[in-house]
Parts: structure tokens; C-alpha cells; sequence
């Protein structure tokens, strides 16, 4: 079996089995596959419903919605009508989509969310009567835990029962469906015991990994076992998931690495050296979590020239493959999603291209964005006078080499700062290195009345147009801000908000950009 180098996470449900009023028809529900046709995925991960529930024909676990009487959310409504409705007449969801990926020649990946909190019983229709009727099994059962615990009614990964009903729902699809390979969604609500107990968990779920590595190799012996966890291996480690382990015992084939997975944000900051370095010399391929979602008060979907920043970046760190992780949010899909999803494989062609890097900050959606163990958000970042304050950030761009060729158009390193006034000083450093004050353009927004998504506050944008003595590195860059003087009379703290870096180029030496302004203001023929 070819070895997938992009695989397209689409969830079952947003953009499928919601968008369809019941009675759902097969050919409908082959739209899951239909809509990637002709793109670089290799493989489509599909999700197993709500992961509590299923929204196939399982036998040994309990289908959405099987246990609701009357509904509080039409829409979970319509999921349970749809699935039902196809599964009475013959077409099973999960061989619909099986048979028509292995079809259209794309390998077929199901993922199941394997862990996530329960609310309660008349209003969480997506939950299974497993849950509902054994509370003793939470993380959270002994009544020692913080009520904002995020993993307080989470299953407690120590109890076997726990392990079985979990075990035994990916038994049945590795058995019964004509899969490529499975993935454990580990990373969807990331918290599986106790916090006193997380050091004895490590052997416990190490244990369960292998069980279905081995209940995966058994079903076929070229299936795939992948998994997505936090990025960060730190972090792995404090709630219970040795990664390094399962990686040296040879227990997972494909490991993918993610940051904001609960506010799908984009990250071209994203570290991960330390998960390519550990699995270095083995079996297992490191693949890297890619997400399209911005969120901020002008844009909501990453633009093409995001998406290649961080894209490049990921490669740039040996990464074996990317994992399009809520891209079905961009549905129904346009010319623009396809344009961004033609480059993806190939850095090499993105790599004198337009990119923009962005730094994830607050949003509208998720004012304090979460975050998964061992990562932490940079941004905001507070500033005090005389008390330098740094942002990092990565580019993949080779300046100099592209400069050489005269293909460079602009750099341009973009800065808002937050509650500044005209009084305040500021100095701003990039690797060391004072950026003058001749390539600065401040941009007032101390006050809006209007915004394209929403209204952020008060602030100053700073924007340098770099020249070549003050460009940012190839690999890692710092920025340093520091608040010189204050003006007295203002209450409220200063900081950066956002920080983005834009790298603009030609398609070729003394080239132009489409309308060229220095020509004057007759529209330009191109020629």
C-alpha cells in the first residue's frame, strides 16, 4: 500500500450528513469522497460521528441518537434521521464512503475521537448510555478535581472496562470494513486520568495502543496505525501518552502532531523537530497538522498565501506528510479551497511564491484561543516600560537566494500594538537588530467605527518594509518590542496583539504584479 503523504480529516457530519435533508441518498453521502477527486489527498480520514456514538451500522456500539426521544438541537436530529434512514435501506454509511474512496483511488483512513466529556443527559443527544449510566468511570468520579478541570467527566483511562468499550468499536471496523488503516484521534479532548495518577497511566495506555496496533496489523497486514496527538511531546507525557515509546516499540505507523485543535487556528510557529528527531532511524512517519482557520477581525479563512507559509514551514522541518485538519469548514468547496490544496505536496513550488506568516493571537470566536498540553499562545504579549518583550516565530524563505535573482518584490513585518498612544516610544528589534525608523509606517486605529468580522479595540499597527540589512533568517527569528517611555496619563496596559511577517515576489526578474501603480493611474495592459 502506498505510504500517504496528505491526508484530508473531514468529521462525517458538518459538511455532509447535517447539510442533507433526510431521506439522505447514497450518492449524496458519496460527496465526502467526490469533492476531493482530482487533488493531491491520498487518503480521507473519516470520522466515526461523535465518538461516543457512531453514525454506522455498528453492532457493538450504540448508534447517534438511538436513546433520544425528543430532540433539543434539529440538526443532531437530522443526523440520527439521515444515518438511519441509509442504514434501513441497505447503504451503511461507513461502507459508502469506504467503497467509493477505493473507487476513486483514495485510501480510506476511519478516526475515532476517543475521548471526550459528557453533559447531561437531556441535552447531550450525541452521547451513549455507556456514558450516561457509568459517571464512576470519569476522570473527575472521586470529587477531588477543580469543576474546570477540562478533563473532569472525560473516561478514566486506568479502568479496563473503559479500555474494552473503546477497544471494541475499533475491533469492529478494522474487522468489518475495507479500511487502509485507523487513527486514534487522541488529541480531541486530551486528558485520560487522573493528574495524580498520570505516570502509572503511561504503561496503561501504552498497553492499549499496542492492543489496537496489534488488532489494526491483524485485520491486514499492510493497514496503517495512525495517531493524532498535542504536538508537543512535554505535553503528551503530562496527561498519560508516552509518545516516544510507542514510537521505539514499533506500535504506530503514522504520528501527527497538532496545535489548536478546539479553535482549528492556523500556526506556521508550530515546532516539530523534537517528534521528527524522535522518530529518526524508525518505522514511523511524522506527520504535521494543518489548519485554515484564522479567526481574526479581518479574515476568517486563511488565505493561499498563509496556507504556503505554513505549509513551508512544516516541510522545512523534515515533516514525512501534512494532515488537513478542519478543512471541511471551507465547504461547500470553491476555486479558492482547490487553489490552496494544488501547492500542498510541493514546497519547492510554493517556495518563490507570496507568503504571509501569522503569529496566532485572540480571535472572535475563541477570545483566549485553548491550547493543548505543553503549548503555550505567545500572543497577546504584555509590554512594560524598559522590559524588552519577545516574539518568536519562524520563516521558510530564503531571502538572499531569491534576492539574487531579482525576484524579491517586498518584505513587509506587520505589528499591532494595543492601548499605545502618539506619546508613548517604542523600539522594535528583529534578531538584534534596531529596525529604523525610515522603513516604518504607522497606521492610527486608536479608534473604528467598523470592521470586517468585528471590532478589536484600541491600537497602532506598525509595519516596517524590510530592506535587505533588516530581513528576518531563514529558520528562527525574534522579535523584541520594548516600551520605552509611557504616556502618564493612560490607565490601561500596553501590548502586542498581532504580529505577521509578509513575503511578496515576482515571478521573475524586473517582473510586474499585475495593476502597477508607479506606472500611473491608467489601468496597466501587462504587456
Amino acid at each position: 500500500m502506498p505510504q500517504p503523504r496528505i491526508m484530508f480529516y473531514h468529521d462525517g457530519r458538518h459538511p455532509l450528513i447535517y447539510m442533507y435533508e433526510p431521506p439522505m441518498q447514497k450518492e449524496e453521502y458519496e460527496a465526502a469522497v467526490n469533492e476531493l477527486v482530482g487533488t493531491p489527498v491520498d487518503a480521507l480520514m473519516f470520522c466515526l460521528g461523535d465518538g461516543r456514538t457512531v453514525l454506522h451500522d455498528t453492532k457493538v456500539g450504540e448508534l447517534w441518537g438511538h436513546n433520544v426521544e425528543n430532540w433539543p438541537h434539529i440538526i443532531f436530529r437530522r443526523a440520527h434521521q439521515n444515518a438511519t434512514h441509509l442504514i434501513e435501506s441497505g447503504n451503511d454509511p461507513l461502507r459508502v464512503v469506504c467503497d467509493r474512496a477505493h473507487a476513486k483511488g483514495m485510501l480510506i483512513y476511519p478516526t475515532l475521537l476517543v475521548q471526550q466529556g459528557r453533559g447531561p443527559r437531556d441535552q447531550d443527544v450525541r452521547c451513549s448510555d455507556f456514558r450516561f449510566d457509568n459517571p464512576h468511570l470519569e476522570i473527575g468520579a472521586r470529587g477531588d478535581l477543580d469543576a474546570e478541570f477540562p478533563g473532569l467527566t472525560c473516561l478514566d483511562f486506568k479502568h479496563e472496562e473503559v479500555r474494552e468499550e473503546r477497544f471494541a468499536l475499533i475491533e469492529e471496523t478494522v474487522t468489518h470494513y475495507p479500511i487502509d488503516g485507523f487513527e486514534l484521534q487522541l488529541n480531541y479532548t486530551p486528558y485520560y486520568f487522573h493528574p495524580d495518577e498520570v505516570e502509572a497511566g503511561r504503561e496503561i495506555m501504552t498497553a492499549w495502543v499496542r492492543r489496537v496496533y496489534e488488532a489494526v496489523k491483524g485485520s491486514g497486514a499492510n493497514r496503517e496505525l495512525a495517531i493524532r496527538i498535542p504536538a508537543s511531546l512535554e505535553g503528551c507525557l503530562q496527561v498519560g501518552m508516552d509518545v516516544c515509546d510507542w514510537i521505539q516499540q514499533g506500535i504506530v505507523d503514522v504520528v501527527i502532531g497538532q496545535t489548536f485543535s478546539g479553535p482549528e487556528l492556523v500556526d506556521s510557529t508550530v515546532d516539530f523537530r523534537p517528534l521528527v528527531e524522535a522518530a529518526e532511524g524508525s518505522s514511523c512517519r511524522v506527520h504535521a497538522a494543518i489548519q485554515s482557520h484564522v479567526d481574526s477581525d479581518r479574515l476568517g479563512e486563511a488565505t493561499i498565501e498563509m496556507v504556503r507559509a505554513t505549509a513551508c514551514n512544516y516541510w522545512a522541518q523534515g515533516v514525512d506528510g501534512l494532515y488537513l485538519a478542519h478543512w471541511f469548514g471551507n465547504w461547500p468547496y470553491k476555486a479558492d479551497f482547490y487553489e490552496k490544496l494544488r501547492e500542498l505536496p510541493h514546497p519547492e513550488v510554493m517556495a518563490p511564491k507570496d507568503k504571509h506568516y501569522y503569529v496566532p493571537t485572540e480571535t472572535g470566536r475563541y477570545p483566549k484561543p485553548p491550547t493543548e498540553p505543553g503549548i503555550a499562545m505567545s500572543l497577546p504579549a504584555g509590554l512594560a516600560v524598559d522590559r524588552p518583550t519577545e516574539v518568536k516565530f519562524k520563516i521558510s524563505d530564503d531571502l538572499p537566494r531569491w534576492n539574487q535573482v531579482g525576484r524579491i518584490h517586498e518584505v513587509l513585518l506587520r505589528l499591532r500594538i494595543m492601548n499605545t498612544t502618539e506619546l508613548d516610544s517604542l523600539r522594535f528589534r528583529l534578531n538584534g537588530v534596531d529596525l529604523p525608523d525610515e522603513l516604518l509606517r504607522k497606521i492610527n486605529e486608536m479608534y473604528r467605527m467598523s470592521a470586517p468580522r468585528y471590532r478589536t479595540g484600541s491600537g497602532y499597527w506598525f509595519i516596517y518594509r524590510l530592506d535587505e540589512a533588516h530581513w528576518p533568517e531563514c529558520g528562527d527569528n525574534t522579535l523584541e518590542v520594548t516600551l520605552l517611555e509611557r504616556d502618564a496619563d493612560v490607565i490601561p496596559e500596553c501590548y502586542i496583539r498581532d504580529v505577521e511577517l509578509e513575503v511578496k515576489y515576482l515571478m521573475g526578474k524586473h517582473f510586474h504584479r499585475g495593476r502597477d501603480a508607479d506606472l500611473g493611474p491608467y489601468e496597466y495592459s501587462g504587456i
